[in-house]
């Protein structure tokens, strides 16, 4: 806005008086409103942090409120001689398995050819594959080679066998077919569909041999003898899936899976306390402006700590405390995983109901229908976070309240820039005329100077 005319004529009426006056204004006007700008923003991005640590709170929340955690199982298997993987639901349990040997696969080798390419047959033809009560009919010309049958056999039976050509040694190409699947029923036969008279090289009917047979798997469950035709049980307990591995005996156990809810304890107390501080930290006071937390004459926010806090004590499904966990002077949550594992161990059906609710059973046997501790958790803490909840409305307030701030600042700019803009007109009108004053003053003195010197 400076005009370097202003003040050239008279001198007084200067530039430097209008930029002086303007920051006057500035700060009387301008500054205050970008200063609480500066706050919004602040207070905006606390409410991210906050926003932030209440939904990984919830989440944590949400997670041991699932019934369903306390159907997961994990399985302990001392022995190497099979795996073991259990369902949710499946039931607790503890045997023995005692693998006497595994199910195994048909395989068939050829007689030898001289090469993967040699031809297998002397005129065109078909032949018959037969597994496991299947047939299936590979055909063949007086040109296909050892390899070409290999390919033929894979893409049309290739869902029940597996054929490769190996080189056993110089000059000893055989063709090799293994079934698939395990078990006495994968015999394999190979049979020229012309029997009459024989275009299929013998070496691949007649000429070919088991070099290993299909036999099913044979062990122990709890000392009675079990029969399967594949090393993968699925059906001998509900909900199991067993893996048969080596020769041998190992012991199962099946039970609630305690770590996985431990860990789930550990995020929820983690999530708690970071809460807990952050929301100690923006809501502190003290007469020190570095110290005074950012909402700290906000009662929402200090009414959301004081909300997290008591619902820790205030519970309608019983005392959480009776589960190992405690909550000290900080407001900060800690948990003594032996007693709670005690818990989940002795009786975790009131685990279960407590946490998550159900039926708990009382000490005298009788019963009472819990809500679930983390079920009433999670209904207080939505109250904060879920959609257009109470942290939604506090974003949106900010938000509107910016946008304000923003209008008015910019407003006032625009006044004081026109304000501004008229006085340094008036000012240049007013140096214009002292100057045109000054110049009839200085004229009238040399008339009167020359008048007095002619006397």
């Amino acid at each position: 806005m400076a005009v370097s005319s202003v003040g050239a004529g008279a001198g007084v009426l200067t530039q430097d008086i209008l930029d002086k006056l303007r920051e006057a204004d500035d700060a009387q006007y301008v500054t205050p409103l970008k200063l609480e700008l500066a706050d919004q923003d602040d207070r905006k991005n606390a409410l991210k942090t906050i926003d932030a640590s209440m939904t990984n709170l919830i989440d944590s929340i949400n997670a041991l409120k699932d019934v369903s955690l306390f159907s997961e199982r994990s399985t302990s298997v001392t022995g190497t001689s099979v795996e073991v993987t259990a369902a949710i639901k499946s039931d607790e349990q503890s045997f023995t398995l005692d693998v006497v040997n595994l199910a195994t696969k048909q395989i068939e080798q050829s007689g030898s050819f001289g090469s993967n390419t040699d031809t297998i047959a002397t005129a065109a033809g078909s032949m018959n594959l037969n597994i496991d009560g299947l047939d299936f009919t590979i055909d063949y010309t007086d040109t296909t080679t050892l390899d070409d049958l290999k390919n033929s056999i894979n893409n049309i039976a290739g869902d029940k066998v597996e054929a490769t050509v190996v080189q056993i040694a110089a000059g000893q190409y055989s063709l090799f077919v293994s079934s698939v699947d395990t078990g006495t029923t994968q015999n394999i036969t190979m049979t020229d569909n012309d029997l009459a008279t024989p275009t299929l090289d013998a070496k691949l009917t007649t000429g070919m041999s088991a070099i290993q047979t299909g036999i099913d798997a044979n062990f122990k469950f709890n000392g009675q003898d079990v029969t399967r035709t594949s090393n993968n049980v699925t059906d001998l307990i509900v909900g199991l899936d067993i893996t048969l591995k080596e020769v041998g005996v190992t012991e199962v156990v099946i039970k609630q899976d305690n770590e996985n809810i431990l860990e789930k304890i550990d995020s929820f107390v983690a999530k708690f306390n970071e809460t807990i501080v952050e929301l100690n930290s923006m809501t502190k006071a003290s007469l020190d402006n570095e110290e005074r937390g950012i909402f700290s004459s906000d009662s929402t926010v200090r009414g959301m700590e004081s909300s997290i806090v008591n619902m820790i004590t205030n519970t309608t499904s019983g005392s959480i405390f009776d589960f190992g966990f405690s909550l000290g002077k900080d407001g900060k949550l800690s948990v003594d995983k032996t007693i709670l594992g005690e818990a989940l161990d002795n009786n975790n059906s009131n685990v279960k109901a407590f946490f998550a609710g159900g039926t708990y059973t009382n000490a005298d046997s009788s019963t009472v229908e819990l809500e679930g501790a983390f079920i009433e958790f999670s209904t207080k803490v939505e109250v904060y976070t879920k959609y257009d909840a109470i942290l939604d409305q506090m974003k949106n307030y900010i938000t509107e309240s910016t946008s304000t701030l923003e209008d008015r600042k910019a407003d006032m700019i625009e006044r004081l820039d026109s304000k501004y803009d008229t006085m340094q007109k008036r000012f240049i009108a007013y140096d214009i005329m002292m100057s045109r004053l000054n110049s009839a003053s200085s004229m009238f003195n040399q008339m009167i100077e020359a008048q007095n010197t002619y006397n």
